[in-house]
């Protein structure tokens, strides 16, 4: 039987500051129009997606036979850990809730939430889903950019204003930039196996000193951004905060760290997200009073 902790564990806990960042961003820049249900609604959504599409990856990679004998997080499926349709269940359950909050977020704010919600449903179940999962075909990036960056971070925005800024959408780059991040780390670790497994991610196809290339790119463009976002608000300085660990996960990266080395730099990355969502939020809280 599997434990709560081995679920716990298979809901991957170190990939949400990929989805509680961009919510809290959107929010803080919302400022006064900002409201509490509001913003519970849209966590659970994020939360939910982000824990459906753990599950569901669990599930696709298991089945396939792609997840044995990883370095990392819990793989329920493939370690044997819990039935395939036990953890599919858990993957439609956990997506089922975050349509039920978007479902009534839309409702209190825009019917057209609707649609992006769909779509950000089908896109999370095909990425290591269905008979051609976009994951293996180098385009999980391009995925991880687009809902856990621009969608949660603009659509956050929007449910508490309805409208979109300047601002908020190079905040919301920089959040994609890091939730990038988390999968890149993440596939520059399996690199090896995946190429064995034929997963070919992004990393499979551009190899291994360009993939750290593009790592170190994603973890320095959003310092950038705050420059860009610094005439909104003098306080965005406030993500000098994040340097050091930004400098670290750099120069590990750089040192050619492998396999389980890269696990820790993967926290501290989850790490620099927080940070820099926590900054940047509280430069725009305190630029509006």
């Amino acid at each position: 039987m599997t434990t709560r902790e081995q679920w716990i564990a298979g809901a991957r806990p170190k990939t949400l500051p990929a989805v509680i960042s961009p919510v809290i961003v959107g929010t803080a820049f919302a400022g006064y129009n900002a409201n509490a249900p509001n913003f519970f609604l849209a966590l659970i959504v994020g939360l939910g997606l982000q824990i459906g599409v753990n599950y569901a990856n669990d599930y696709s990679d298991g089945i396939r036979g792609t997840d044995s004998e990883r370095i990392g997080q819990m793989r329920l499926v493939g370690s044997g850990a819990a039935t395939a349709d036990a953890v599919k269940r858990a993957a439609l359950i956990s997506i089922g809730v975050a349509a039920l909050a978007g479902t009534l977020l839309a409702a209190r704010t825009s019917l057209a939430l609707i649609a992006i919600g769909a779509i950000s449903i089908v896109a999370a179940w095909t990425y290591t889903g269905g008979p051609k999962p976009y994951g293996y075909f180098a385009l999980g990036e391009v995925s991880v950019f687009i809902f856990f960056g621009l969608v949660a971070t603009l659509g956050t925005y929007f449910v508490h204003t309805e409208s979109i800024s300047l601002e908020v959408s190079l905040a919301a780059i920089a959040m994609g930039f890091l939730s990038c991040s988390i999968l890149v780390l993440n596939n520059l670790r399996d690199i090896d196996k995946d190429k064995v497994a034929g997963k070919k991610t992004l990393a499979v196809k551009i190899g291994d000193s360009a993939t750290r290339r593009f790592l170190q790119a994603l973890l320095i463009s959003p310092l950038f951004i705050a420059l860009l976002l610094l005439p909104n608000s003098f306080y965005n300085l406030i993500v000098i905060l994040a340097i050091p660990q930004v400098i670290f996960v750099v120069k590990r990266v750089r040192a050619g760290a492998l396999g389980s080395d890269l696990i820790e730099l993967l926290e501290r990355t989850g790490r620099i997200q927080i940070i820099y969502a926590l900054a940047i939020s509280f430069a725009a809280l305190l630029s509006a009073r």
